[in-house]
């Protein structure tokens, strides 16, 4: 499915192929293949859902531009972006979905809020999330270099439904947080509200 996606130029003036080279200058191979993986995943979710499929493929392939990047040069744009210095207090995890958004955006000129709104929620979620924006926070969750406890039953949930696997993946993802005594952004705690307490 992938290799005869051709872009149009609507998303993006460049080629999925051009845009597969960029992505992997700012990663290591063993994170570039994760990201081809989520690609995969979200192509298949996307093709399953009726969801627009060359923005499923740039979103994917950007999901995780910025997670490789130095803490040094992100909270360098924190500082003087206009984000919230609130964002000091996580770290990577937390920064790479929403400035990656922003260097996707600066650095690869691709606009459309939707596909930057996928990236930014991937790893938190939000109570109001695109089908677009769904689709990567499951991919990311689910793609088939996965392996740990619960991950076939979250991707059988995809099968059944998008909501149910937001739902799914969000509870598992806090529950992880809490048993870890990680500090939980709040965001992620909205989510959970939404997705798993009030569905």
């Amino acid at each position: 499915m992938t290799t005869e996606l051709v872009y149009s130029k609507q998303y993006t003036d460049l080629t999925r192929e051009d845009l597969m080279q960029k992505v992997s200058e700012q990663m290591s191979d063993k994170r570039f293949q994760h990201v081809l993986r989520v690609e995969k995943k979200a192509l298949e979710l996307a093709n399953n859902y009726q969801i627009d499929k060359e923005k499923a493929s740039i979103a994917a392939l950007t999901h995780d531009y910025a997670k490789e990047r130095p803490d040094e040069e992100m909270i360098d744009i924190i500082q003087n972006e206009g984000f919230s210095s609130e964002l000091l207090e996580y770290g990577n995890a937390i920064w790479h979905g929403i400035l990656g958004a922003y260097l996707v955006k600066t650095e690869l000129g691709i606009t459309d809020q939707e596909i930057l709104d996928a990236i930014t929620l991937h790893t938190t979620g939000a109570k109001e999330m695109s089908d677009l924006a769904k689709v990567i926070y499951v991919a990311d969750y689910i793609e088939d270099g996965r392996d740990f406890p619960g991950v076939v039953e979250a991707r059988e949930s995809a099968e059944r439904s998008l909501d149910e696997a937001v739902s799914y993946e969000t509870y598992h993802t806090l529950t992880y947080l809490l048993k870890s005594k990680k500090k939980i952004y709040p965001k992620t705690l909205e989510t959970y509200n939404y997705w798993v307490v009030s569905h």
